[in-house]
């Protein structure tokens, strides 16, 4: 079981970099377009080159992210998913409310929701 653990815990924490992911990629488009030098150089990257490849990375990652949380059918676990982990609109006892279920419950239902997009994401 502890491995598990370990994947789900995994798993939160990329959720919750998802958010950051995103800021960091609205910043990057709000800076102007890269220029790239005339002369291209083997040994090392320009800046320009170096922002772009993170930028391309970024929605990459973006886009896996997207893609499993999409591919969830179940509404309550996007709400835990999205609201509560990801946007962190909701204390713990306010979604509880929210999905009218106890707190013993509803840590189920997020430990079930966080495995299945695990299993949606690999």
């Amino acid at each position: 079981m502890i491995p598990m653990r370990q994947d789900v815990k995994k798993i939160r924490n990329l959720l919750k970099q998802y958010a950051k992911i995103k800021r960091d990629l609205t910043a990057f488009n709000q800076v102007s377009s890269p220029s790239f030098d005339g002369v291209s150089s083997h040994s090392s990257r320009n800046g320009a080159e170096s922002r772009l490849i993170h930028h391309v990375d970024l929605s990459y990652q973006l886009k896996e992210v997207e893609d499993a949380l999409n591919a969830i059918d179940d509404p309550q676990y996007q709400f835990i998913l999205h609201d509560y982990i990801i946007e962190k609109r909701f204390s713990r006892n306010e979604a509880c409310n929210q999905l009218s279920v106890s707190v013993s419950k509803f840590n189920y239902m997020k430990n079930r929701a966080l495995e299945t997009f695990k299993d949606k994401y690999v």
